[in-house]
This record gives structure tokens, C-alpha cells and sequence, in this order.
């Protein structure tokens, strides 16, 4: 992987794709565009998507010391998204007109006010409880349903990896509340 990924910056560099307010050339869409088939090392045309390919392939050389992991939620409504997650739980720290940090516990996401159709549509957060009944009843007793349009719960199922219950937000971003059994 190492000689993989030294060949796909040797292409950056040799085709001077640096910038210096965005040291990372893959970060760029031009730079990408420009690097799609560059030659290699051996001179030879190899598009950077089988590049990519080879590099997922191997092992990972990566020492992950990761504090945390944040997604970033849409929202039709941005202030009544706020509302809706505050009223699950979550405190909300405002970062600007538009992008709020929630956390509970050691858990946050980023909600922001920006509505792309097909982004929301496809977003999905689990999130893992001690006791998805217990969490269920609760969510029952915040009537969110009824306060929310187009927010839904749907009952508990059981599965061969644990429980879990789906709560949709007032975009539709679908959560999955659950539980993983219990190792013997």
C-alpha cells in the first residue's frame, strides 16, 4: 500500500497539484480530474479509482488514536430539527446561523441547515443503548408523533444481532435505536 499511495503522491507532486491552503491534492476536484490518468512511477496510465481500489484492498498502516466520530445530519427545517432534538435529549451548542453540535454523554452530531433531497433520504444513524425497551418507553412518553410532523417510531423488532426500534426525525433521517445481545 505504501508504494501504492508514495506512486499516487509522486503523480500529485510531479504535476504540481500542491496548495498550500489545502495540502491534501485528493481534496480538490480539479486536482482529482488532473490526477484520474496521470502516469505512474513506471510511466504507465492506471486510473486513480483502481489506485483507490488497490489501496482499500491492503492493510491499513494507520495507528487510529480517534477521540470521536461526528456525521453531520441535514435538515428541512433547521429550527425545528433543533427543537426535535432537544426535546429527545441532546444538549445543543449553536456554532453559527446554521450548523448546531448536539451531544449526550460522549455522543454528538452536527445538525445543519441544509436540505439536499437525496442526502436526507439516504441517512441513517444507529445508535447503541443499554436497554432499547427502556429507551423505546421513553420515546412512547415524548409523543414525538404528535408533535412533529412527519416524525414516526416504530415498535421494537428483534433480530439475530439484538433489538432495535426506528425513530424517523421531522426530515426523515432515519434512526435506528438499538440493542446488541448479550456475549455468554
Amino acid at each position: 500500500m505504501h508504494c501504492v499511495a508514495t506512486s499516487i503522491r509522486q503523480v500529485a507532486v510531479k504535476n504540481d497539484l500542491s496548495d498550500p491552503k489545502n495540502p491534501d491534492p485528493f481534496e480538490n476536484q480539479a486536482n482529482m480530474e488532473k490526477l484520474r490518468m496521470s502516469k505512474n512511477r513506471s510511466g504507465t496510465n492506471i486510473p486513480i479509482f483502481i489506485l483507490h481500489y488497490i489501496c482499500n484492498l491492503l492493510p491499513s498502516t494507520m495507528n487510529h488514536k480517534i477521540n470521536s466520530i461526528r456525521p453531520f445530519l441535514g435538515s428541512i427545517n433547521f429550527d425545528v430539527s433543533r427543537n426535535f432534538y432537544r426535546d429527545l435529549g441532546f444538549e445543543e451548542n449553536l456554532l453559527g446561523p446554521d450548523l448546531s453540535v448536539f451531544n449526550t454523554g460522549n455522543i454528538s452530531f452536527y445538525l445543519q441547515d441544509a436540505h439536499v433531497k437525496d442526502w436526507i433520504d439516504n441517512t441513517m444513524v444507529f445508535l447503541e443503548v443499554d436497554d432499547v425497551a427502556r429507551y423505546y418507553n421513553e420515546l412512547v412518553d415524548l409523543d414525538l408523533p404528535s408533535k412533529y410532523e412527519g416524525v414516526r417510531l416504530t415498535p421494537i423488532r428483534n433480530d439475530s444481532w439484538g433489538r432495535e426500534c426506528f425513530l424517523h426525525d421531522p426530515s426523515g433521517i432515519l434512526w435506528h435505536i438499538g440493542e446488541f445481545h448479550k456475549s455468554v
